[in-house]
């Protein structure tokens, strides 16, 4: 379990407090359009790690409704940002700025805004006790005098997750969005038609009426080992335009642990490499995703790097989600509310996890999803997929 500090800490984290989850709660001043300064409430809670941390944010409305914000503080230590999400943050030499995303800017009375960071550090990383939102101040020092947490677990170079889910698990105008509620027989029709990219074997695809995450229906797969045993069903929809960043998401359940060896369930047509796949799977028993075209993986297939993605869970459904940006080739990967530290790719190459992604190859483009299942060794199991979507803003679970 994880010690929650009710203060600002000042002292600079070491191996002896890695993995102790710190949070930090100040009062500041939200002023709102045409009105005095309103009181808010920010926490600051982070996960930290040797050498990385992540930093949810919350932001707590205690006055009028606003209809944007802009939250900035200052690292005191040698922190550096490389990513966020729910909000569009940029840092300056240790100043830092987060800017409201276009569905989080309008915060009404008591409601709050939340959006997290991600980043690196080297040798000392104090929590930031500047906090100010729409220039102002918190005020003050911010409270009790700085003491050093007492962590209740053995430091790890794991990274904790993350838990910052996007706004809604609504559609919205998203390009695809399916329950299988429309498929009236066994077969899939309509939208969403089999397909055999490579070759076909023994592998099947139905719709369910007995199993579902949510209504009635689902899409079954039965999923056999070896390479020519490819099932899949392709949606119509065209996903060239999705974006720049493409979001997706999908309830998943399947039966059989993931292999050690590779497998795919999530395959997505790719200009970038010619047509060849942009693909979501396993390996070495966790997540992970694969380039068709070099065969790169995400993240190295390394003890290290594996450990650093997760399991994908059995009997039971998982909201799996993920984000591609076509434009700098960014990847984020969720299961449930957790951001999978291995699963994600930031630009800056790092060992174990995108240094050989980064290296090999450029920005996907997905033109399509294909869901359902490729083995390229051992590998038999039973999938279903439901409440799919596909648009170009954040869908959560």
């Amino acid at each position: 379990m994880r010690t929650r500090v009710l203060r600002l800490l000042r002292r600079p984290w070491t191996a002896a407090v890695a993995a102790v989850a710190l949070v930090v709660s100040v009062l500041v001043a939200m002023p709102a359009s045409g009105a005095a300064a309103a009181a808010c409430r920010v926490d600051h809670t982070v996960d930290a790690w040797a050498g990385g941390y992540t930093a949810r944010v919350r932001v707590t409305n205690l006055g009028p409704t606003v209809d944007a914000w802009r939250l900035t503080w200052t690292y005191t230590g040698d922190q550096q940002v490389t990513s966020a999400w729910n909000a569009t943050v940029t840092q300056t030499g240790a100043s830092v700025v987060a800017v409201n995303a276009d569905w989080n800017g309008t915060v009404p009375t008591g409601g709050t805004a939340e959006f997290g960071v991600q980043g690196t550090w080297r040798s000392a990383a104090p929590a930031p006790d500047d906090f100010a939102l729409n220039g102002s101040s918190c005020g003050g020092d911010g409270g009790t005098p700085p003491t050093t947490p007492t962590p209740t677990m053995a430091p790890t170079s794991t990274p904790p997750p993350t838990t910052t889910p996007p706004p809604s698990a609504e559609c919205g105008d998203a390009v695809i969005c399916s329950g299988f509620e429309d498929q009236t027989g066994p077969e899939p029709s309509g939208d969403w038609r089999f397909t055999a990219p490579d070759c076909r074997g023994t592998g099947t695809v139905a719709v369910d009426s007995a199993v579902s995450h949510a209504g009635g229906r689902s899409l079954r797969v039965d999923g056999r080992a070896g390479y020519c045993n490819h099932a899949f069903v392709a949606h119509a929809a065209d996903l060239s335009s999705v974006g720049p960043v493409l979001y997706a998401r999908m309830w998943v359940r399947h039966t059989t642990s993931l292999p050690a060896s590779h497998v795919t369930f999530v395959s997505m047509p790719d200009s970038a490499q010619a047509g060849r796949a942009l693909r979501v799977g396993g390996q070495n028993g966790a997540l992970q995703w694969n380039r068709e075209s070099d065969d790169a993986t995400l993240p190295a297939q390394s003890p290290a790097g594996v450990a650093l993605s997760r399991p994908l869970p059995t009997d039971g459904w998982q909201c799996l989600r993920f984000a591609v940006d076509t434009s700098v080739g960014h990847l984020d990967t969720w299961l449930g509310d957790e951001q999978v530290p291995g699963l994600h790719a930031d630009g800056v190459p790092t060992q174990d996890v995108d240094q050989q992604w980064l290296a090999r190859g450029g920005a996907p483009r997905p033109t399509a999803l294909r869901l359902g299942w490729e083995s390229y060794a051992t590998g038999d199991d039973t999938l279903w997929f439901d409440d799919v979507a596909v648009g170009s803003a954040p869908i959560g679970c």
